[in-house]
């Protein structure tokens, strides 16, 4: 039985980009805390297999095609959750990346970055990731007069990590955004903050970090080496504090905060 403390059961929760592995996640901790779920992304095969999954575990859960960055498509999702799960409570924004074809990944100067890959990473991880969806949920859980949005920010948001400036910009974009927002939306009973993660093994970092046999990287080892828990995360360590943030009993005094799943990254300096 869920705690009262992290029961989500009159909730409905609307994870954009739940069709990766750490929204999946993400949304699959919601549900088993008892929110209904919607997860929405642009790959219907991953995100069908997502809900189908939560549904399995015995939860309520439906997969709902959209791209996080068209206003349209974020419309026709919203009335799309509202028919099949009801008015949405809580908004975990997961969408974005840090997709080599969008960004710094090379040895390129700072002035030969293109134009395109820097709208292309805002695009991504701003635009996509955290301001429209904001655009189109908020204003109805402000009219509500609650509800809990949590922006997926970056470690590198904090500090700039070598070779991914324009992700770095965009993800310290989002922490900006998140905290006005914050402050915009507190009197009418939403709370909007962020997570930040260290570093988890997913499908766009895997070719990062492990080499063909397995065996890390030296930009892993670099990584491992800055973490003091000395490990990568796993999924299932995000999920706490994404539930911790959903409820209104848990966290109902918190707001514009940024919580920190790092194995300690963030802590570390020589």
């Amino acid at each position: 039985m869920t705690s009262p403390l992290f029961d989500l059961s009159k909730d409905v929760a609307v994870v954009i980009g739940g069709t990766g592995v750490l929204g999946g996640a993400l949304a699959l901790g919601l549900a088993q805390a008892g929110a209904a779920v919607a997860v929405l992304g642009r790959n219907a095969d991953r995100g069908e297999a997502r809900a189908h999954l939560i549904r399995e575990a015995g939860h309520r859960a439906v997969f709902i095609n959209c791209d996080a960055q068209n206003a349209a498509s974020l419309k026709a999702a919203h009335a799309d959750v509202v028919t099949k799960l009801g008015q949405p409570t809580v908004l975990v924004n997961a969408a974005g990346g840090n997709d080599p074809k969008v960004t710094v990944v090379g040895e390129k100067k700072f002035e030969q970055v293109a134009l395109a890959d820097w709208q292309a990473n805002y695009d991504l991880n701003l635009i996509g990731g955290a301001l429209l969806p904001c655009q189109e949920f908020g204003p109805g859980m402000v009219a509500r007069g609650k509800g809990s949005i949590i922006n997926v920010a970056s470690v590198s948001a904090h500090i700039p990590l070598s070779r991914v400036v324009a992700y770095s910009a965009a993800k310290a974009a989002v922490l900006s955004l998140t905290q006005f927002l914050a402050r915009e939306w507190a009197k009418s009973g939403v709370r909007v903050n962020s997570l930040t993660p260290g570093f988890f093994p997913a499908e766009q970092n895997r070719k990062l970090l492990f080499k063909d046999d397995g065996s890390p990287t030296e930009r892993a080892q670099q990584i491992l080496g800055h973490t003091p828990m000395a490990r990568f995360g796993k999924d299932e360590e995000l999920v706490g504090a994404v539930v911790f943030l959903a409820s209104a009993v848990a966290s109902g005094f918190v707001t514009g905060s940024d919580i920190r799943v790092d194995g300690g990254f963030l802590a570390q300096t020589i």
